[in-house]
């Protein structure tokens, strides 16, 4: 008989990018609550003491590391120091990303550049210099932060859309490209989820009322941990023949 699925990350580090507040801050924490060591990828190594706090008191080590994304420099140091810290990096999740909305027509070239660096170019990059480590060891997992935007059109975040729909297909290449060294790629694509990034957004009540009509399947917004459950699920030994996918977690609005 085979072994039971296992969902622990017991034993292993996780690096999570972005992880002061919002997607990355409960990534973090469920990565702890699984039983991972978590190193926190801050843009600003000053803050989230509490998050570091609130992770030792499930009794797993905290990190905090300076890491704007966006800076090739402090990207790939952070992720160097994250091994050399814990002795090894078993999962990299690549939760950092923002974006400028506004009409195709008014995009200008930094903006357009800024959404592309924070979402494509680090992501990029961050996976490169942890597959360098993965490959050693002989395995690893990468989780990628792709969008619902990604796979269906949303007026104003033409560049946004077009960056988290190449989040998914690089996904794919680097699964096909590194899966000969037992590490996995994959990519959770949410929905519009409750975060300091989303509130202003969700406070008016005719978006809101629209959000919900078009999440078809389940008619309410998203919660941090609902996609924190999808990245611990492809972290985890229950997932080990999964890579070069997408998970969506848009309560049904692609579904239609």
């Amino acid at each position: 008989m085979n072994d039971f699925p296992s969902f622990s990350l017991a034993g292993q580090v996780a690096l999570v990018t972005g992880a002061a507040r919002g997607l990355g801050r409960a990534i973090a924490l469920a990565c702890a609550h699984a039983g991972a060591d978590v190193a926190l990828g801050l843009r600003d190594v000053n803050t989230a003491h509490d998050l570091a706090r609130e992770i030792e008191a499930l009794g797993r080590r905290a990190l905090r590391l300076q890491m704007d994304v966006t800076d090739l420099t402090q990207n790939c140091r952070a992720i160097q120091d994250t091994a050399a810290h814990f002795g090894k990096l078993d999962v990299l999740v690549n939760n950092a990303g923002g974006g400028i909305s506004g009409l195709a027509l008014d995009v200008t070239e930094q903006d357009y550049d800024q959404t592309l660096a924070i979402n494509l170019k680090a992501t990029f990059f961050a996976s490169q210099e942890a597959a360098k480590i993965m490959i050693r060891q002989k395995s690893g997992r990468i989780i990628n932060m792709s969008s619902q935007a990604g796979f269906t059109a949303l007026p104003t975040e033409s560049v946004y859309c077009a960056s988290k729909a190449a989040i998914s297909h690089l996904t794919k290449c680097l699964a096909i490209e590194w899966g000969p060294y037992n590490i996995t790629v994959n990519a959770v694509a949410p929905t519009f989820i409750t975060t300091p990034g989303t509130d202003e957004a969700l406070a008016d009540p005719a978006f809101r009322a629209d959000v919900l009509e078009r999440i078809a399947a389940l008619h309410r917004i998203g919660e941090p941990m609902d996609v924190a459950g999808a990245v611990i699920f492809l972290a985890s030994p229950a997932a080990a023949l999964i890579t070069g996918h997408t998970i969506l977690i848009d309560g049904g609005w692609t579904a239609r």
